[in-house]
């Protein structure tokens, strides 16, 4: 489920090519706004009356139930995979200019025997996997504001490894690239999961605006929710906002400030959750739960933390001190739950037994549902801008709070709020990759 290309000036680029056996790979990604006929029988549709998610790709497993007020989503959701062959490899390559800088964002296509789309990560890598080695194919890469030479090249009774190169000049156009759907997409993914886009996750999410055609309306509604619905999956809602619970129910918001995590914080945390976790590919949710274990287990033995919850503190003191940072009044379920950790001890010594109840803490259906606006507009401050809501041009917090009631205003509906939107195509944001 990162990097900022804004200023990269390339005289040319060089793509590397390779093939290798692997493993066919599994899918991720998600939906957010998207009518039942274009999911293809994927099936999960769920909402709250101001707006709805329908099952796609790759947000959560199917038949599991995720409630997150202001919205309960039910997945029914299918794995795409790309299916092995009888003698499949590995396409792989990287983009660098002439001086040997990687070139992240360029969309690689791959025709012929198999049509297949993929874009280039922060170190200028890409990959197509399972690919048929006795197919006819022809590699295209793209990207805004350069050409390549040569256009393309034709690949055929491909070998286990296969090498090949591409040259790209800038040119002396000046488009923003993320005007493109290849390069918008992957910053989603970059700015709100903490990774690289898988190729079926990817590609769906590029499809989906591409079936506006030359649509204007279409396609910025399209942009919109594509960008809501990563907020919205289960990776951003299992890893940043996570962490964003995690620091408000273990220390409160930030002194005279009404958030609990700075981006520096956030930006050192979240990735740690997020580290290998693509939801639908094989053992991800193992993953996911061995990366939340480690993350809480390390986070309760930090010397601020110890500091704030002494060893000798009893578990009925301990819990309640989190509800007390978290603002909310546990339910009665949610505070026993969390003290029964501790099972029949006298103190909350027990590291173990800590990190479970701060994570029965988190997760509790009281801060959850509290803090989704609030997590909601720091995201988007944080994934789009870059940036605390009270740095840069902004010298306090009056545009995070405009935002948070706004949303609050439409009971959480960003697109009545026009809050994605506006984040979207801000100057700032827009400013992050050239020209405006």
């Amino acid at each position: 489920m990162i990097k900022n290309q804004a200023h990269i000036c390339l005289v040319a680029v060089v793509l590397a090519l390779s093939i290798s056996n692997i493993v066919p790979a599994q899918s991720s990604g998600g939906s957010f706004t998207i009518t039942q006929s274009q999911i293809a029988g994927g099936g999960g549709t769920a909402g709250n009356g101001s707006f709805g998610v329908n099952g796609t790709s790759g947000q959560m497993a199917a038949g599991t139930t995720m409630t997150n007020s202001p919205y309960q989503e039910y997945g029914g959701f299918w794995t795409d995979v790309v299916s092995p062959t009888a003698t499949a490899g590995q396409i792989s390559g990287q983009v660098s200019d002439s001086n040997g800088n990687s070139v992240a964002g360029v969309a690689v296509r791959l025709t012929g025997t198999q049509n297949r789309m993929t874009i280039t990560d922060a170190l200028g890598n890409y990959h197509f996997d399972s690919v048929e080695t006795n197919g006819l194919y022809v590699v295209t890469p793209a990207r805004a504001n350069f050409s390549f030479a040569p256009a393309q090249r034709t690949l055929s009774q491909l070998g286990f490894h296969t090498d090949a190169a591409f040259t790209a000049n800038q040119t002396s156009s000046n488009l923003n690239p993320l005007d493109t759907t290849e390069y918008f997409v992957r910053q989603q993914y970059v700015d709100f999961l903490h990774r690289e886009p898988d190729e079926a996750g990817f590609n769906f999410w590029v499809n989906n605006i591409e079936s506006c055609g030359a649509d204007q309306s279409c396609r910025e509604a399209k942009r919109i929710d594509t960008s809501a619905a990563f907020f919205l999956s289960i990776e951003c809602q299992q890893t940043g906002y996570l962490v964003q619970r995690v620091y408000l129910a273990a220390y409160g918001n930030l002194a005279n400030e009404p958030v609990p995590i700075t981006l520096s914080d956030f930006n050192a945390e979240a990735p740690r959750i997020s580290a290998g976790v693509v939801v639908n590919q094989d053992g991800w949710q193992r993953k996911l739960k061995q990366n939340q274990d480690a993350y809480l287990a390390d986070f309760v033995q930090r010397a601020r933390f110890a500091a704030a919850y002494p060893s000798a503190m009893s578990p009925a003191e301990f819990v309640d001190k989190l509800l007390t940072n978290a603002v909310v009044n546990g339910a009665d379920a949610d505070r026993t739950k969390a003290i029964s950790e501790f099972g029949a001890t006298a103190t909350s010594g027990d590291s173990s037994a800590r990190a479970r109840a701060l994570r029965d803490v988190a997760d509790s259906s009281a801060l959850t549902q509290k803090e989704f606006d609030s997590a909601f507009v720091l995201i988007e401050y944080f994934g789009y801008l870059q940036r605390d809501p009270n740095s840069g041009p902004d010298t306090n917090f009056n545009g995070y709070q405009f935002w948070l009631n706004k949303l609050d205003t439409f009971n959480s509906n960003y697109q009545g709020a026009e809050m994605v939107k506006a984040f979207m195509n801000s100057t700032e944001y827009r400013l992050r990759f050239g020209v405006r």
